[in-house]
C-alpha cells in the first residue's frame, strides 16, 4: 500500500506539471489575444511578400512550364546588350586628346560608333523580347502587378532612349567625342588660317601677278580630310562647314582690312557726282583683282583640297558662302552704287573702267563662280556688266546732243576757251585711247546685240568726229553773240589756236587729218591779226607827227599838240588796257605771242614819238598827264595781259534735251562753272 502510495505520488507531481506548463501557454496565449493589433500589422506587411513568392505556385501548371521558355529567348540578346554597353564604357578610357593622336582617336571613335551601332541594333530585338515577357507575366498571373508596372516604366525609358538617335544608350559618350573632334576642327584651322601679308603700299596688280598658294601646308589638310569623313559619317559635315566658313572667312576680311575698304560701304547719297569718287572707282578696280586673283583664288583651291571626298557642290558650296561673306557682294554692290549715280561724261569713262575690271577678270568669275552654289554672285556680277554697258552708251549716244544744247550758252565773257571745248576735245582723245576704245567699242557691240542690231565698225569714229564738228559749230555760234567785234576776233584766235594745239599728234588730230589741223592754225593767224589790228593796232595812228614839222619854230603850239595827242592816246589806251586785262588767254605760248605782237604794234612807235617829241612835255608842270607812261612801263603792262584766273575743273552734266542750263559755260571771272 505504502509503495502503491508513492508511485501515485509521482504521477500526480507530473500531472501537476503537466497542468502548470499548460496554465501558462494559456496565460501567454491570453495575453496574446488580448493584443491583436501588433500581430495582424505584422501579417499583413508579410503577406504580399509571402503572396508573391508562392503565386507562381498558385499559377497554372502550363504557364509556370512556359515562362521558362520566353524567359531563355530573352536573357541571350539581352545579356549581349550589356555585354556591348560594357565595352562601350570601356572605350571611353581608350579615347585620347585628337590634338596629340588624332589617328588613335578617329580609330577608337569608328569602334564606338561600330559598337552603338550594334547596341542600338540589338537594344530594340532585347527590349521586344522583354516586352513579350511582361505581356506574357501580365496575361498569366505569373508575377506580382507591381513588379510588372515597374518592368513596363523600365522598357518605357529603354525605348526612348532608343528613338532619340540612339544618343543616350551609351550615355553620350559618342556625342561627347564627336564634339571634341569638332574642335580640334577649328583648333586646326584657326591655328593656321594667317591673314595674307599686305604689301606696304597699296597692292598693283598686273598681268605678273602670281596665284597665291594653299595656305594650309598639306599635313594639316589631310587630317581635316580625315576628321570631316568621321564627322561625316555621323550627320555633322554641315556643323563642319559652318565652322570652316567661319574660319576662313574671317581670315580673308582680316587680309582685305589692310586695303582700307571702306569706301565700298558708300551710297549714292553720299557723294554728288562720279569724280568725287573717281580715286575710289580706280583703287575698286586694283582691289577687285587683287581679291579675285590672291584671296578668292586661294580659297576656292583650298576648299577643292579640303572637300575633294565630300563632292564638287560641298565644296562649290562652301566657297560660295566663304566669298559672300568675305565681301565680293561689297564689291559688286559698289560697282552698283557707281552706275546709279548722275549722269556726267566722266562717268562714261569711269563706268568703262569698271567694265575693263570685269572683263580683265571674266574668265576668274567664270571659274570661281561658275557654279549653281555661287548664283547669287553670277546674278549681282551680270546685274552689273548690264547697267555699266547700257550706262556707258546711254551717256555717249547723249553726247552730240549735249554739246549742240550748249550753244545756247552765252560764250565766256573773258573771251577764253569755254570749258566745254576743252573739256570735249580732251574727252574725245581719252575716248579713242587705248585704255577705253576697245571697251567702249566692246560695250556698244554688246549693247547693239541686246537690241538684236548690227554695230557699224564706224560708229564710235563717225559719232566722235560729229561731236567735233557740233563744237566747231558751236564756236560760229558763240563768236556772233558778243557784241564786242574785238572780244569775238580774240574768242577766235584762243579757240582755234587751242583746237590746233591740243589736237596736233593725237589720235582725234590724226583722225581729223593734217589739212583740218592746218586750217585751224590759219584761222587762229587769221583772227590774230584782225583782233590786233582792230584794237591796239589803232592806238599808234594817235600818235601823228603831222603838223609838228610845221611849229618847229613855235614849241608852245608844238607842245599844246603833243600833250593833246598824248592825252587822246592815254586815254585809248587806259579804256582798251582796263577792258582786255579781264580777257585770257590760257595757253602761255599764245598769250605770250599775243602780248609780243601788241607790244610790236605800239611800244616802238611810242619810244619813237616819246623821244621827239617827249622833251616839249616833260619839263611842263603838269607833265605827269602827258607823259604818263614810259615805253618800258608800257612794254611791262602789254606783256603782262591776258593771265589765266585760277581755274576749278569741272565736267558738264548730262541733261535731256528739254533741260534747263545755268547761264553760261564759264562765270564772269573765267572760271569754268559745271553746267547744272
Amino acid at each position: 500500500m505504502g509503495s502503491m502510495t508513492d508511485g501515485g505520488v509521482e504521477n500526480l507531481k507530473s500531472a501537476r506539471k503537466l497542468l502548470l506548463a499548460s496554465l501558462e501557454k494559456s496565460k501567454t496565449l491570453v495575453a496574446t489575444l488580448e493584443q491583436p493589433g501588433p500581430m495582424f500589422e505584422e501579417i499583413n506587411r508579410r503577406l504580399p511578400s509571402l503572396e508573391a513568392a508562392v503565386r507562381p505556385i498558385r499559377a497554372q501548371k502550363e504557364a509556370l512550364v512556359a515562362v521558362g521558355g520566353h524567359i531563355n529567348r530573352a536573357v541571350v540578346p539581352a545579356a549581349a546588350v550589356l555585354k556591348v554597353f560594357d565595352a562601350i564604357h570601356g572605350l571611353e578610357k581608350s579615347l585620347s586628346d585628337p590634338q596629340s593622336d588624332l589617328p588613335g582617336y578617329l580609330s577608337v571613335l569608328k569602334r564606338l560608333q561600330e559598337a552603338l551601332r550594334f547596341l542600338g541594333d540589338n537594344c530594340g530585338m532585347a527590349i521586344q523580347w522583354l516586352d513579350d515577357i511582361v505581356e506574357y507575366l501580365e496575361d498569366n498571373k505569373v508575377a506580382d502587378d507591381r513588379y510588372i508596372v515597374y518592368l513596363k516604366k523600365a522598357l518605357e525609358v529603354l525605348r526612348e532612349w532608343q528613338n532619340e538617335e540612339r544618343g543616350h544608350l551609351d550615355g553620350g559618350l559618342l556625342g561627347a567625342a564627336l564634339e571634341r573632334l569638332e574642335n580640334e576642327f577649328r583648333r586646326l584651322l584657326m591655328e593656321n588660317s594667317v591673314p595674307l601679308p599686305m604689301p606696304s603700299s597699296s597692292p598693283t596688280v598686273g598681268e605678273q601677278a602670281c596665284i597665291a598658294p594653299s595656305p594650309l601646308p598639306v599635313p594639316v589638310i589631310q587630317k581635316l580630310q580625315a576628321i570631316l569623313g568621321r564627322l561625316s559619317a555621323n550627320d555633322r559635315l554641315e556643323k563642319c562647314i559652318s565652322i570652316y566658313v567661319e574660319v576662313r572667312s574671317s581670315n580673308v576680311r582680316a587680309s582685305l582690312q589692310a586695303l582700307n575698304l571702306d569706301y565700298l560701304e558708300i551710297s549714292v547719297s553720299e557723294f554728288n557726282d562720279v569724280q568725287s569718287i573717281e580715286g575710289y572707282i580706280a583703287q575698286w578696280g586694283k582691289h577687285l583683282e587683287f581679291a579675285v586673283k590672291h584671296l578668292f583664288e586661294a580659297e576656292y583651291k583650298l576648299c577643292n583640297d579640303v572637300f575633294e571626298r565630300m563632292g564638287l557642290e560641298v565644296s562649290m558650296g562652301c566657297f560660295s558662302r566663304i566669298a559672300a561673306q568675305a565681301g565680293i557682294l561689297a564689291f559688286l554692290q559698289f560697282g552698283k552704287t557707281v552706275t546709279e549715280s548722275k549722269k556726267d561724261p566722266i562717268k562714261l569713262l569711269k563706268l568703262l573702267d569698271i567694265f575693263a575690271s570685269l572683263n580683265k577678270l571674266r574668265l576668274d568669275f567664270n571659274r570661281l563662280f561658275g557654279g549653281s552654289p555661287c548664283a547669287e554672285i553670277q546674278n549681282l556680277t551680270r546685274d552689273l556688266i548690264k547697267r555699266v554697258i547700257e550706262g556707258a552708251c546711254e551717256i555717249f549716244g547723249e553726247l552730240l546732243v549735249q554739246v549742240e544744247l550748249q550753244r545756247q550758252v552765252p560764250p565766256p565773257s573773258d573771251g577764253s576757251v569755254p570749258r566745254l571745248v576743252s573739256f570735249i576735245t580732251d574727252y574725245c582723245n581719252r575716248l579713242l585711247s587705248e585704255d577705253y576704245k576697245p571697251m567702249l567699242t566692246q560695250a556698244l557691240v554688246i549693247q547693239r546685240s541686246w537690241k538684236q542690231e548690227i554695230f557699224q565698225e564706224r560708229l564710235l569714229i563717225d559719232e566722235v568726229l560729229n561731236i567735233i564738228r557740233a563744237i566747231e559749230i558751236n564756236l560760229d555760234t558763240w563768236s556772233k553773240a558778243y557784241d564786242d567785234s574785238v572780244l569775238s576776233h580774240f574768242f577766235m584766235m584762243n579757240n582755234h589756236w587751242h583746237l590746233y594745239k591740243h589736237l596736233k599728234g593725237t589720235k582725234l588730230g590724226a583722225l581729223l587729218g593734217d589739212s583740218w589741223l592746218r586750217e585751224h592754225e590759219q584761222y587762229k593767224e587769221y583772227y590774230s591779226t584782225i583782233y590786233v589790228r582792230e584794237s591796239w593796232g589803232k592806238l599808234p595812228a594817235l600818235l601823228s607827227r603831222e603838223g609838228l614839222i610845221l611849229f618847229s619854230g613855235g614849241r608852245a603850239t608844238a607842245r599844246d599838240l603833243v600833250k593833246k595827242r598824248l592825252k587822246g592816246f592815254n586815254e585809248a589806251f587806259d579804256n582798251m588796257y582796263q577792258k582786255q586785262s579781264s580777257w585770257v588767254v590760257v595757253e602761255k605760248d599764245m598769250r605770250e605771242r599775243t602780248c609780243q605782237l601788241i607790244v610790236q604794234a605800239i611800244v616802238p612807235v611810242y619810244r619813237s614819238y616819246m623821244q621827239n617829241y617827249g622833251p616839249l612835255v616833260e619839263q611842263d608842270a603838269s607833265s605827269s598827264k602827258y607823259a604818263k607812261y614810259t615805253a618800258q612801263s608800257l612794254e611791262k603792262m602789254l606783256s603782262s595781259l591776258f593771265q589765266p584766273k585760277p581755274v576749278k575743273h569741272g565736267s558738264f552734266r548730262i541733261r535731256q534735251s528739254s533741260g534747263k542750263f545755268t547761264n553760261g559755260i564759264t562765270d564772269e571771272g573765267g572760271s569754268p562753272s559745271t553746267v547744272t
